[in-house]
């Protein structure tokens, strides 16, 4: 018998790339069980499927950075911390931070397969002897407008968004006068591809880092939030500054802000995801 769960959740975080660095991603995921029928006649109870898989895939790969494990990148973990430090297309990266807030994958790059198999190894130990097996499907959004993949940190936050290195992969919608502006969107997907968002709150003087060694051209940031202290070393060029918090709330008022700048004489929308299927709007 098997059984089916469309769109269980989405897995929003980031993956250490050898040639794009730190890349946001959002997964929607699909699950099918394969087994024998209970004693209730089913092969697992719907509640208990969306309850007890979506909590192991949270707490096992959402809102975390994913590592490859033969990735050359100088990894460390130690004391319950982990740092790594790489070299990227010419530029710069390094992290410290509590080791919850990554997840180590076997092979030298991240992909669905390495992943599921990776969350495969996670789950079956967790099912009831009934379930003889799993297949998992991750997928992008099917979607046929422009999008980046950006990383962030929320240190106020109280969940895991506060993990220094997590990430998505939105779309962005712009409208000037309520008309839907391809040309703009584009612009700012292509500026933010695979780009680290930083709060401006969070920049420290390089010299002030407690574990990483900056480079020349780096930005650094560190914080201390409910799960630990973090620090970020990262190239410049591979950052953008906000002057505000990095939540979808404040990206989208920032967007439209920047857009506003450019056509002043014109009423701007924005609408921001964050990930799959949510977001928010402002208005400039």
């Amino acid at each position: 018998m098997i059984l089916f769960v469309d769109s269980l959740t989405v897995i929003d975080f980031s993956y250490l790339c050898p040639r794009r660095g730190a890349v946001g991603e959002s997964w929607i995921t699909d699950i099918v069980l394969h087994g024998e029928l209970n004693e209730e006649s089913m092969v697992l109870d719907f509640a208990k499927v969306k309850k007890q898989i979506k909590r192991i895939i949270d707490e096992k790969l959402d809102h975390k950075l994913a590592v490859p494990s033969a990735l050359a990148c100088n990894a460390k973990h130690s004391e319950g911390r982990f740092e790594f430090d790489m070299q990227f297309d010419g530029n710069h990266l390094a992290m410290n931070a509590p080791e919850e807030a990554v997840c180590v994958v076997e092979g030298n790059e991240i992909n669905e397969a390495n992943a599921i198999a990776y969350l495969k190894s996670v789950i079956m130990p967790h099912m009831p002897e009934n379930v003889k097996d799993l297949d998992i499907t991750l997928r992008p959004e099917a979607a046929t407008g422009f999008y980046y993949h950006y990383s962030h940190g929320l240190k106020k936050h109280d969940g895991n968004c506060q993990r220094i290195i997590h990430g998505h992969r939105s779309l962005i919608g712009v409208k000037l006068n309520d008309i839907s502006m391809p040309r703009l969107q584009k612009q700012w997907a292509d500026k933010w591809q695979d780009i680290y968002l930083g709060s401006e709150e969070d920049l420290i003087d390089p010299s002030l880092l407690q574990y990483l060694t900056a480079h020349d051209k780096d930005y650094a940031f560190a914080y201390t939030s409910s799960q630990g202290y973090f620090e970020l070393a990262i190239s410049k060029s591979r950052c953008d500054i906000l002057p505000c918090d990095t939540t979808v709330e404040c990206i989208a008022e920032y967007l439209a802000s920047q857009i506003k700048l450019q056509n002043p004489h014109d009423k701007v929308e924005v609408r921001a995801y964050e990930g799959v299927g949510k977001g928010a709007i402002a208005y400039a």
